[in-house]
């Protein structure tokens, strides 16, 4: 364990959390919605510190990443907590439920990244939010040994927490669940506003990509779609959007995305947006030049690059993203 960052000391040794904006208050012998921040006598300690669901090796576009370093492989490690509550939740055995774990330091992080010649590694899985001490620490040592850090959050954080952590990462996916505020307090037990505050402020620290879950008959309306997208276009037309196909899964029985409302909504956000691509389904998923239509990355079994200096060898449009 250790002494969590960002909380306040309350009368009668209760504690008020303010990581996120869920900002729970805590009684001793007691832990936040996130499972992951524990009242011990009246001081909040970070009882997840150092502790991995798993060690596993991914393809970046698995995050989903597709601009940033594509064809790399990645570290991946996460926590077994989240301060949501989805009922549609991907992962819900290991971040809704208490699972094993592993322990882990920044040190033999930085050593397992040395051993298996690794540049990336990705807080992912649950919520690295909730695992803000330990990703703080691991970021630091991994940016000094010039290893590139990745996170796949929800963006459910308070303003100074983010700016605390946002030099030492390089890239995020923010999962931006729906444009309606409704649907985050009925069915992740969050808001809207702090997530599109997270994108905002991170889109200009890091590199960003915005994933958005179609649930049929919660956020797959037309409008919602138009909105989110609208959105996305006056942070930055630049970043690319990932449309993913839902399942029926945990708590929530609405039949399969169906994939006529997958390609309405990449129709309508190519409009305005340079990058959209569609998850979970089996169609294209190349990237091409949005001035020439020039095929610049190639997906399939692997992945091949025809990006020189971060712009398109046909016509000199500049791409977002990195690509080494």
């Amino acid at each position: 364990m250790k002494e969590a960052k960002y909380y306040k000391k309350l009368p009668n040794k209760k504690v008020q959390c303010e990581l996120c904006p869920h900002f729970c208050i805590i009684t001793p012998g007691d832990a936040g919605k996130c499972r992951a921040r524990k009242n011990i006598d009246g001081v909040l300690y970070a009882t997840n510190y150092g502790k991995t669901i798993t060690f596993s090796f991914d393809p970046m576009e698995k995050k989903p990443l597709y601009h940033f370093y594509p064809g790399e492989n990645i570290i991946s490690i996460g926590p077994n907590s989240c301060n949501f509550s989805c009922d549609f939740c991907q992962n819900y055995n290991s971040s809704q439920h208490i699972v094993p774990t592993h322990e882990i330091t920044p040190a033999m992080l930085l050593e397992i990244c040395k051993d298996h010649l690794s540049k990336f590694v990705a807080f992912t899985y649950t919520e690295p939010i909730t695992w803000f001490e330990f990703v703080l620490d691991a970021s630091k040592l991994l940016k000094e040994n010039k290893i590139k850090t990745v996170m796949i959050t929800n963006g459910f954080i308070n303003p100074e927490p983010l700016n605390e952590l946002l030099p030492y990462i390089d890239a995020m996916n923010i999962d931006l669940k729906s444009i309606d505020d409704e649907f985050y307090q009925r069915l992740c037990g969050g808001k809207l506003q702090p997530v599109l505050d997270t994108i905002e402020t991170a889109s200009k620290s890091c590199h960003v990509e915005i994933t958005n879950l179609i649930i049929t008959g919660e956020n797959d309306y037309i409008e919602n779609i138009r909105k989110l997208v609208d959105f996305v276009a006056q942070v930055n037309p630049e970043i690319p959007l990932h449309f993913s196909r839902y399942f029926p899964i945990y708590k929530m029985e609405n039949t399969q995305t169906a994939l006529s409302i997958l390609e309405k909504a990449q129709e309508i956000a190519q409009k305005q947006l340079k990058y959209v691509y569609l998850g979970n389904v089996m169609t294209e998923k190349d990237t091409h030049c949005p001035k020439c239509d020039r095929l610049l990355i190639h997906r399939a079994y692997s992945t091949t690059i025809d990006i020189v200096d971060g712009k398109c060898p046909e016509c000199g449009n500049e791409i977002y993203g990195h690509f080494d």
